[in-house]
């Protein structure tokens, strides 16, 4: 019962994808930005399935297992700072993308003043082929864990059946077909959670036994902060989510995220897709904190246990057969929904940033997606790193090196291509010097890096004396 639930959710997934033909359009705009006429709702909810994924599936709540109460900091953090970027950057970057007629995040970030700076775009395009391939194949082995716990596969098969399953729905409608399974993937994403919790909780024995349990665990899980030497300093805790507030920021820096708003179908729509956007969210986010508390209470903790694993192992432990198959189907179509997202950011960028497809044909770019797909599926089946980590080192370099520049950019500042490429750089080069000396401990490095993309530009802008650009 487990696998034919999870078949017949892979096959609607599937099912949903290819039924984007009835309205797909045999153009590179229609194949890489859906025509630009994506309803508000339709393009909030594919972005939170896309931007959460794995992450939130398997990396949040390993994390929320081990560590408590304070990964409620990494929600605060990162909704607000997506927020806080999201009211100068998404309208600004919906409305220069149809300006420009680009169909890239890098092109569109290269052209952003009406001129053509081809080493931004370039480098751009590089930074996104390299570090997206990764993020993507990070998602496949996410989904590859949980098939493995489930049904005793072998991790690199889950790998390859997500792969192929992406490849034909996104080779047949392009990003409307990421779309439209997001859409789909993000409700039972949300309704396994929600069973996760519900039937969890009801273990247990209620809310308030709920509650009482999960202080008994230890003194500092249901702390606050953190209680490390370095914590008990006071501005610690304030370090703490502003490193996490800085990750939110850096979410206008992910190409696959920003390009649901690049497809919307009016810039005057943004503020509503805004609204469903943060309250789905904050919605899904507090249920995935809420689901690994009850992990922790049904699960204990063991030297051999792999936190990663502690909601397709409870689900097994708790479910009926047939909602089993639903949060496992849930969790696959998490992974699925960012890296369809990503392999398609990838695409764009090989075929426009690299300038392998200047006429802009259509069947270059479907072709571009099956390559680009075989890559990630071989990164995904010979990687084993943590995802959570080898996720937020893809994320912060895509956030370090493209949100300063937005930031500016929508702040109407003129940059020139040397000084673009300088914004790009320095955070860079900033963020893998805070790792190498571990900084990160005290500060997640994205902070800096954003801080140091930003900070190039004053300081140009005061010794080079470039006028409000």
């Amino acid at each position: 019962m487990i696998f034919l639930s999870f078949c017949l959710f892979l096959f609607l997934f599937t099912l949903i994808g290819f039924l984007s033909v009835l309205k797909k359009k045999n153009t590179t705009q229609d194949y890489l930005l859906a025509n630009q006429e994506i309803k508000p709702w339709l393009g909030a909810i594919s972005a939170i399935a896309t931007s959460n994924s794995g992450y939130m599936f398997i990396g949040q709540i390993g994390f929320t297992y081990v560590y408590g109460l304070q990964s409620v900091w990494l929600m605060f953090g990162l909704i607000f700072g997506d927020f806080i970027s999201s009211l100068f950057v998404h309208k600004s970057l919906r409305k220069k993308s149809e300006e420009l007629k680009v169909f890239s995040f890098a092109n569109l970030v290269s052209k952003w003043h009406g001129k053509n700076y081809k080493y931004v775009q370039l480098f751009g395009g590089f930074i996104i082929i390299i570090f997206l391939s990764t993020y993507a194949a990070a998602q496949l082995n996410a989904g590859s864990k949980s098939m493995h716990i489930l049904f005793g596969l072998d991790y690199r098969l889950g790998a390859i059946i997500g792969g192929i399953i992406v490849s034909l729905y996104c080779f047949s409608g392009g990003i409307r077909a990421s779309i439209w399974t997001d859409a789909a993937q993000s409700f039972v994403m949300i309704v396994a959670m929600l069973l996760m919790v519900v039937f969890g909780v009801k273990e247990i024995g209620g809310f308030s036994i709920f509650i009482n349990e999960l202080h008994k665990i230890s003194p500092d899980y249901m702390r606050w902060f953190p209680s490390t030497n370095f914590s008990e300093f006071f501005l610690a805790p304030f370090m703490f989510i502003t490193g996490w507030f800085f990750s939110g920021v850096g979410v206008i820096g992910q190409p696959h995220v920003m390009v649901r708003f690049m497809t919307i179908d009016n810039t005057k729509n943004i503020p509503k897709t805004r609204i469903y956007y943060y309250t789905w969210y904050t919605l899904f986010y507090s249920l995935t904190i809420c689901a690994a508390f009850v992990a922790r209470l049904l699960i204990p903790e063991t030297d051999n246990s792999d936190p990663e694993l502690a909601l397709p192992t409870l689900a097994l432990n708790l479910l009926p057969e047939f909602f089993v198959g639903v949060v496992l189907a849930g969790i696959f179509a998490a992974t699925m929904s960012t890296a369809d997202s990503q392999i398609l950011a990838c695409t764009a960028s090989i075929t426009n940033d690299l300038s392998f497809n200047k006429k802009n044909n259509y069947l270059i770019n479907k072709f571009v997606t099956l390559i680009v797909t075989v890559f990630v599926v071989t990164i995904a089946i010979n990687e084993n790193k943590n995802v959570f980590n080898l996720v937020l080192m893809s994320w912060s370099t895509l956030a370090c090196c493209f949100s300063p520049l937005i930031i500016i950019n929508s702040l109407k500042y003129k940059v020139s291509e040397f000084l673009s490429l300088m914004m790009m750089i320095v955070p860079l080069i900033t963020l893998l010097l805070w790792r190498h000396y571990e900084l990160n401990n005290f500060i997640y490095e994205v902070a800096p890096g954003i801080l140091s993309g930003i900070l190039t530009f004053f300081i140009f802008k005061q010794f080079r004396k470039l006028n409000p650009f």
